[in-house]
C-alpha cells in the first residue's frame, strides 16, 4: 500500500495484514522508516544501503532478534 504525504510516498510493507507494521519513504540519498500506528511519530532516517543491510538482516532472522530471543517473547 501506498500513501503520499508532504511530498513523499510511503510504503506499507506487503507482508503486514492487519497494518501494524512500519513504513518506508524513499526520498533522495535516504530512508526513512516510521511506525505505521504513529505515522506522525519519530522518523528514522538511514542512507539507502544501511537499509539494504537490515532488510536482509530481517530476512535471515524471520522468528526473532539475532541473539536467539524471540522478538515478541
Amino acid at each position: 500500500m501506498y500513501r503520499h504525504e508532504n511530498g513523499l510516498i510511503w510504503q506499507t510493507s506487503s507482508f503486514t495484514n492487519s497494518g501494524a507494521c512500519v513504513e518506508v519513504a524513499r526520498p533522495p540519498g535516504e530512508v526513512l522508516v516510521r511506525d505505521s500506528k504513529r505515522r506522525t511519530g519519530p522518523r528514522i532516517s538511514m542512507e539507502p544501503a544501511a537499509f539494504a543491510d537490515l532488510v536482509d538482516w530481517v530476512k535471515g532472522h524471520p522468528d526473532g532478534c539475532h541473539d536467539g530471543r524471540r522478538a515478541d517473547g
